[in-house]
């Protein structure tokens, strides 16, 4: 006779999982957000706070590097670092999964407290 091992995950795996998907992509974000409407936790909370603040902060910096662009010689520049400060936010993404997967609840460096602040009543 056979037997079947079925796991369910616990509530922390579970608040884990919320908090890592928040990070992966745009889409990833949206079914965090889903799947945090059906069981809110403070862990997904926070860390869904974080990903809005990182994808706020990353639309942003997109635009700004946009407009820069155009100016003559200073284009030239931000073209050159624009590979660096996209790597930095890398950093800050792949630092943001690490909190999660530890199920700590770090502020992003650089951002991190500012979007505690502006973001502080959403997914409440």
């Amino acid at each position: 006779m056979e037997t079947t091992n079925t796991t369910t995950p616990t509530p922390a795996q579970e608040d884990k999982t919320v908090a890592i998907i928040a990070y992966i992509t745009l889409i990833g974000f949206i079914v965090a957000i889903v799947m945090h409407g059906s069981n809110k936790t403070k862990l997904g909370a926070y860390h869904l706070r974080q990903a809005l603040g990182l994808i706020a902060f990353s639309v942003c910096l997109w635009v700004l590097l946009m407009i820069m662009m155009f100016i003559p010689f200073v284009g030239f520049i931000f073209a050159i670092l624009s590979p660096f400060i996209w790597l930095g936010f890398l950093a800050l993404l792949i630092i943001g999964i690490i909190n999660a997967s530890n199920g700590q609840e770090k502020p992003l460096p650089l951002i991190g407290n500012m979007a505690a602040k502006m973001f502080e009543k959403a997914f409440a």
